[in-house]
């Protein structure tokens, strides 16, 4: 019976220190922000989009009920840092907002070309609510408020559409780039890697973008994409790749999961589509007679999903020609990239970083002057090699008895 009370007497004693929820708030309290967009403003001011969604609109869209309320809602303020933004867009709410669930920074362009993008984060990385995990991108060519208020049909928070948009580029094609917070900052302070972050912008009919009649099309008068990589140096937006050169940066970077290879054949442009299922860059670094050097080596494998020309592909003959044809010109689009990304003294592959790892003793002589110097003369072997796995269902395309094939 003694020990009964004693421990009934421990329980009370414990609950004298419990906390309980103190710091507990509702969600009828609470601004959900899904999306925060900063521009450059006026005397040395910058411009904040707040991306607010409104649950009862979003859930009745996905039940098909809704259609007719925006699935969001923006506020904009101005001021002189992130904080003060903050500060001044909750006087014009109801409820306070609450950034746990916010998962995409948009910054103009203007902004990250003139101010650089180095102060900006700041709020952001200190804030116990905000996550190291938000993802990045550039308005290019347009406001970042543009893209913050856009309204999307199938992904009814475009901040959403945006992120998936970019992850399913950076997959299935590698001409953008996933990067979160926290990547970001790390490239920032690196000295031996500087940051890209991926383009988005609004094409079609602008200022549709932000009305609810254009989600309610089904031919989209506006519509937000993802547009190249941006490249950054010293913290400022300097150029941007497209094409060939961003796949090829990130071929450098060993990024790519799966893309497309189109090839001359027969003096035909295109005439022949790979697929990349799989592949490995491997990038190593050395010094040679005090002078630092990189070599890389990237091995891909594949099929060949169309081919416009007739040839056999039962031959091994063929296949092998076609296979180095494949490894030339992946060698000269990394080449050109790298040579890119030399012009503009901006080490976004981080070989900085590389030697740095492997060298530390020469990294400390070659530190200061990397990317004025070292970079932009530095020598880079590369060697592909590729592979065809498969050849489809079909081993000779039906040109061939269209057109007597040679081979």
């Amino acid at each position: 019976m003694n020990r009964n009370r004693l421990v009934l007497l421990l329980m009370l004693i414990c609950t004298i220190f419990t906390s309980g929820c103190w710091d507990k708030r509702e969600l009828n309290e609470m601004a959900i922000v899904s999306a925060v967009g900063i521009d450059e403003g006026k005397e040395g001011k910058i411009n904040g989009t707040f991306q607010i969604i409104n649950p009862g609109n979003v859930a009745g869209a996905l039940q098909g009920g809704g259609g007719t309320n925006p699935p969001i809602s923006v506020y904009r303020a101005m001021g002189y840092n992130v904080l003060e933004l903050d500060s001044i867009a909750t006087t014009k709410l109801s409820r306070d907002m609450y950034f746990a669930h916010a998962n995409l920074i948009v910054i103009g362009e203007e902004l990250a070309r003139k101010g650089g993008i180095n102060s900006i984060f700041d709020a952001f990385e200190r804030s116990p609510e905000f996550r190291a995990t938000t993802r990045i991108v550039i308005a290019r060519g347009v406001k970042a408020r543009d893209i913050v208020e856009a309204l999307t049909a199938i992904d009814k928070v475009s901040a959403e559409k945006v992120i998936k948009t970019i992850e399913t580029s950076e997959k299935q094609q590698g001409e953008n780039i996933s990067i979160n917070l926290q990547e970001v900052i790390k490239n920032l302070v690196s000295t031996g890697k500087e940051p890209i972050i991926s383009g988005f912008t609004v094409k079609g009919e602008k200022g549709e973008e932000d009305k609810m009649e254009n989600t309610m099309s089904s031919d989209i008068k506006a519509n937000p994409n993802a547009a190249g990589i941006g490249v950054f140096k010293d913290g400022k937006l300097i150029d941007w790749l497209d094409g060939d050169k961003a796949k090829g940066s990130m071929w450098v970077m060993d990024r790519i999961e799966q893309t497309n290879l189109f090839i001359e054949w027969k003096d035909k442009k295109n005439a022949i589509s790979y697929h990349v299922m799989r592949q490995k860059t491997n990038i190593g670094a050395k010094v040679v007679n005090g002078k630092p050097e990189i070599s890389i080596k990237v091995r891909a494998e594949g099929d060949i999903r169309e081919a416009n020309v007739p040839l056999n592909l039962n031959s091994p003959h063929v296949l092998i020609d076609i296979e180095k044809k494949l490894a030339k010109d992946l060698k000269k689009e990394m080449e050109d990239a790298i040579v890119r990304a030399q012009k503009n003294k901006s080490d976004i592959f981080g070989f900085g970083e590389l030697m740095h790892e492997s060298h530390p003793k020469e990294w400390k002589k070659l530190e200061k002057n990397w990317d004025d110097d070292t970079f932009p003369k530095l020598e880079v072997d590369v060697q592909v090699e590729t592979f065809i796995r498969r050849t489809g269902i079909r081993n000779k395309p039906f040109l061939s008895n269209l057109k007597k094939d040679d081979q």
